[in-house]
C-alpha cells in the first residue's frame, strides 16, 4: 500500500519548511523533499541581518536548521531525496525521487533558483571570500570600502543603488554600452557620485590571495585588460530557477519561474509554488517564509473541498 501525504513540499528553504510548519500544525500529513540540507542558498549566507526576531543577526545555516526543527516538531517529516520528475495528472500526485515514489494529495514546490554564475576560474572558492550574489544579503560587510557589482539588468543598477549607501565606491561593470534596467533606474544611478559605470566591459578573471583584492576587466570591444582593486564582487546577472524536473508540469514564464501570484497557486489544481522559484518582485528569506504560510493555508483550503 502506497502512502499518500496530504503535502508534498520539494525543497526544504525557508519557503518549504514555512509550509510544513503551517501544513502540520493544520493537521496535514506533510513531508519535505530535500536534496541536500535545510535552509537552500539561505544556509550558504554568513549573516542574515533583515530577517525579524534575529537582533543581532543569524548566520543562514542556523536559521535553516532552527525552521526544520520547528517544522518537525509538529510532526513534519524530511526525507533527503533529489526529485528526478513529478506527474499531477490525477488527483493524487506523484513524485518520482532517488529514493523511489511519493504520492499527495497537494504539492507544494519550494525548489528555488540558484544564482547565475560568471564561469570564471576560482568563483566558486571565493564565495563567502569577496564573491557574493546577494547584496542585500552581504553588503554591510563592506560598509566604507570598494565594491564591484557585475551586470546591467534591473537587478543589477538595484544592487549597486543599495551598496552606493553603504560602500565608499562601487564599480558597476556592464558589458554593453546601455544598461538593461527600466528607466526609472537611470535618474537615481546617474545622481550617485560614487558609482563608477565601466561601459563594454567584463570581468576576465579575479585578482586574490586568500580572498579577493579586485577584478581583470575587459574591454569587450578592444580586449584591453586593466586592474581595479576592490574589496569585493557582486554578481547580478540574473538566477537560474530549478525547474527542471517538472517538465512542462505547471506554467513557467519566458524566464523559468513558475507562474503564480500571491495566492501561489498554479494553473495546476492543489499544486502551489513559493518563495524564489514563483514570479514575484522581491525574492528575501522574510518573502519565502510568508509564501509557505499562504501555500498551506490554501493547501488545507483545497483538501477540504475535494474529500
Amino acid at each position: 500500500m502506497q502512502h499518500i501525504y496530504d503535502t508534498l513540499i520539494i525543497g526544504g528553504g525557508p519557503a518549504g519548511y514555512s509550509a510544513a510548519l503551517y501544513a502540520t500544525r493544520a493537521g496535514l500529513g506533510t513531508c519535505v523533499l530535500e536534496r541536500m540540507a535545510a535552509g537552500g542558498q539561505m544556509a550558504l549566507t554568513d549573516i542574515i541581518d533583515n530577517y525579524p526576531g534575529f537582533d543581532e543577526g543569524v548566520d543562514g545555516f542556523t536559521l535553516g536548521m532552527k525552521m526544520q526543527q520547528g517544522a518537525e516538531r509538529f510532526g513534519a517529516k524530511t526525507e533527503y531525496a533529489e526529485v528526478l520528475s513529478v506527474d499531477f495528472a490525477e488527483k493524487i500526485k506523484k513524485i518520482t525521487t532517488t529514493s523511489g515514489d511519493y504520492f499527495a494529495k497537494t504539492v507544494i514546490i519550494a525548489s528555488g533558483a540558484n544564482p547565475r554564475e560568471l564561469g570564471i576560474d576560482g568563483e566558486a572558492a571565493l564565495v563567502g571570500r569577496g564573491v557574493h550574489y546577494c547584496a542585500h544579503c552581504d553588503g554591510r560587510f563592506y560598509k566604507d570600502k570598494t565594491v564591484m557589482v557585475v551586470g546591467g539588468g534591473n537587478s543589477a543598477v538595484s544592487d549597486a543603488l543599495y551598496l552606493s549607501r553603504i560602500a565608499k565606491k562601487v564599480y558597476l561593470v556592464h558589458r554593453r554600452d546601455t544598461l538593461r534596467a527600466t528607466k526609472i533606474y537611470h535618474e537615481p544611478l546617474m545622481k550617485a557620485d560614487n558609482v563608477e559605470l565601466l561601459w563594454n566591459s567584463a570581468v576576465d578573471a579575479f585578482i586574490t590571495d586568500d580572498r579577493v583584492k579586485g577584478a581583470k576587466i575587459k574591454n569587450v570591444n578592444t580586449g584591453e585588460i586593466t586592474d581595479i582593486a576592490c574589496d569585493g564582487i557582486f554578481i547580478s546577472i540574473g538566477r537560474v530557477p530549478v525547474t527542471e524536473f517538472l517538465s512542462g508540469a505547471v506554467n513557467i514564464n519566458i524566464n523559468g519561474y513558475i507562474i503564480a501570484d500571491e495566492t501561489t497557486k498554479t494553473n495546476i489544481n492543489g499544486v502551489f509554488a513559493v518563495g524564489d522559484i514563483r514570479t514575484k518582485a522581491l525574492r528575501q528569506v522574510v518573502t519565502a517564509a510568508a509564501d509557505g504560510a499562504v501555500a498551506a493555508h490554501f493547501a488545507e483550503e483545497y483538501i477540504s473541498q475535494t474529500e
